[in-house]
C-alpha cells in the first residue's frame, strides 16, 4: 500500500530534517550578517547610506545565482542531486567558519561580510535547483502537494527559529551564531548522506550541453501557467520587500535593537508555518489560481500597514499576515510548477524558478535599499506594497491561465519506468 503521508517515507524524513537544520543555520547567519553590515555602516554613515549597504548585500547574493542559473539547473538534471546538496552545505560550513573566526577576533569588516555573502549566494545557487528537484523523487506523485507543504514547514520553521536564535546568540557573543550554524550545517550534511539512491530521468532532446541548459528557459517561456506563476512571485515580492528594511525599522523606527530584529524577522515565518501546517493536513483542492492571486493582494496590503505602523505588536501582526499570505502563494505556485514539469526538466526549471525567487528576494532587498536611500524606508515599504497589489491585478489580466487554474490536476508527464535510471 503506498504511503499516505510524506513522513511515512524514510528518505523524506532525512530530507526534511536536513532542510530544517540548514535553514535554521542559514537564517541565523543572515540575520547577523544584515545586522553587522548595517551596524558597521552606521558608525561612519547616515541612515540613508547605511540602508544602501543593505541593498548592496542583496545584489552581492543575487549575482552568483544570476550568472550560474543555466549551469546549476543543468547540473541538477545531470548529476546526482544528493551530491550537489552535500557540496553546497559543505560550502556553507566554510562560510560559517570564516565569519565565526572573524567575529571571535573582533576583525569583522564590510568587505569580509560582502565576500562571504557572495559565497553563500554560490551555495544557494546550486542547492536550490537540486533540493527542489530532489523532493519529488522521494515521495509518490499523489502526495507531492503534501510533501511540498511539509518541506515549506521545514523552511519556515527554520525561518522562525533562525533569526531569533541568531539575535539571541549574537547578544551573548558575536561569534556564537556562526558556531551554532556550523553545527546545524553538519547535521544537515549527515542527513543528506543518509538519503538512499534516487530515480532520475535521462535528459532527452539535444545532447549539446548548452542546448540542454537553454531548454529549461524555453520550457518556462512556452508554459504560460508556469511562467505566470513564477513571474508573479518575482514582481510582487520584488516590490513588496519589507523584510529587507527590518534592520532599519528595528534600529531607527521601532527602536527594538537586535533582539527585536529577531522577533521581526521571525514573525513572517510564524504566519507562513501555520499556513503550511494547515495545507499539510488539509491540501487545497479547488479554485487554486484565484486563491493564489487573492493571497498576493493580502501580502501587499499587509506590507502597506506594516510600513505605517509604529506599534511593535501591530508590526509583528502585519508581518505574520504577510508571511501567511506569501506561504499560501508559494504553496500553490510550487505545487503547480512541480506537478506540471517533467522529472527530466525539474532541475533546469527549478533553476529558473530559483533565479526568479532570488531576484524577488535579493533584488527586492536591493530595490528597497536603493529606494529607501532616495525617499526613506517608510515610503519605500508602503510604495512596494501598493506595487505588489498593482502587479497582481495586471497578472490577472495578462495571465488568465492563473485565475482559470481550478485544481492541481496535472497532465501525465514522462515518469514512466522505461525512462528511469538509478542514481548511484
Amino acid at each position: 500500500m503506498p504511503p499516505r503521508h510524506p513522513f511515512a517515507v524514510r528518505d523524506f524524513r532525512f530530507y526534511w530534517t536536513a532542510r530544517l537544520a540548514s535553514t535554521v543555520g542559514q537564517m541565523a547567519m543572515v540575520i547577523v550578517i544584515g545586522w553587522q553590515v548595517y551596524d558597521i555602516a552606521r558608525r561612519t554613515m547616515d541612515l540613508h547610506h547605511a540602508a544602501l549597504q543593505l541593498g548592496l548585500i542583496g545584489v552581492v547574493q543575487f549575482v552568483p545565482l544570476f550568472v550560474l542559473t543555466l549551469v546549476t539547473g543543468w547540473t541538477a538534471d545531470r548529476i546526482d542531486r544528493r551530491h550537489i546538496a552535500r557540496a553546497s552545505i559543505a560550502l556553507e560550513i566554510f562560510c560559517a567558519a570564516v565569519l565565526g573566526g572573524l567575529a571571535w577576533t573582533g576583525s569583522t569588516t564590510l568587505p569580509a561580510l560582502f565576500g562571504v555573502a557572495a559565497l553563500l549566494g554560490v551555495a544557494r545557487a546550486f542547492a536550490g535547483p537540486a533540493l527542489s528537484a530532489l523532493a519529488p523523487n522521494l515521495v509518490p506523485r499523489e502526495i507531492l502537494p503534501r510533501a511540498i507543504a511539509m518541506s515549506s514547514i521545514a523552511w519556515q520553521s527554520g525561518a522562525i527559529a533562525g533569526p531569533a536564535l541568531g539575535g539571541y546568540l549574537y547578544s551573548f557573543a558575536p561569534h556564537l551564531p556562526y558556531t551554532v550554524a556550523m553545527g546545524l550545517f553538519a547535521l544537515s550534511l549527515l542527513c543528506m548522506f543518509m538519503i538512499g539512491p534516487i530515480p532520475r530521468t535521462a535528459i532527452g532532446g539535444s545532447r549539446n550541453p548548452w542546448r540542454q541548459m537553454v531548454d529549461g528557459l524555453h520550457y518556462v517561456r512556452e508554459n504560460r501557467l508556469v511562467l505566470g506563476a513564477i513571474s508573479l512571485d518575482l514582481f510582487a515580492v520584488l516590490l513588496g520587500g519589507a523584510t529587507a528594511m527590518l534592520p532599519v525599522f528595528a534600529r531607527d523606527i521601532l527602536h527594538a535593537g537586535p533582539t527585536g530584529l529577531g522577533h521581526l524577522r521571525a514573525a513572517p515565518a510564524v504566519g507562513a508555518t501555520l499556513t503550511a501546517l494547515f495545507f499539510a493536513y488539509r491540501p487545497l483542492r479547488h479554485n487554486v489560481g484565484v486563491k493564489m492571486l487573492a493571497a498576493v493582494v493580502v501580502f501587499g496590503a499587509a506590507t502597506i500597514v506594516f510600513g505605517f505602523s509604529r506599534f511593535m505588536p501591530l508590526s509583528l501582526a502585519c508581518l505574520a499576515l504577510l508571511g501567511a499570505a506569501d506561504m499560501f502563494s508559494v504553496y500553490v505556485r510550487q505545487s503547480l510548477i512541480q506537478l506540471h514539469t517533467p522529472n527530466e526538466m525539474r532541475g533546469r526549471v527549478g533553476a529558473v524558478s530559483s533565479l526568479f525567487i532570488s531576484a524577488s528576494n535579493e533584488l527586492g532587498e536591493a530595490e528597497s535599499g536603493f529606494l529607501a536611500a532616495l525617499i526613506g524606508p517608510v515610503a519605500a515599504v508602503v510604495g512596494g506594497g501598493a506595487g505588489a497589489i498593482l502587479v497582481t491585478l495586471l497578472w490577472t489580466k495578462w495571465f488568465p491561465e492563473l485565475r482559470l487554474a481550478r485544481s492541481f490536476d496535472p497532465p501525465k508527464i514522462a515518469d514512466e519506468p522505461m525512462a528511469m535510471e538509478t542514481a548511484t
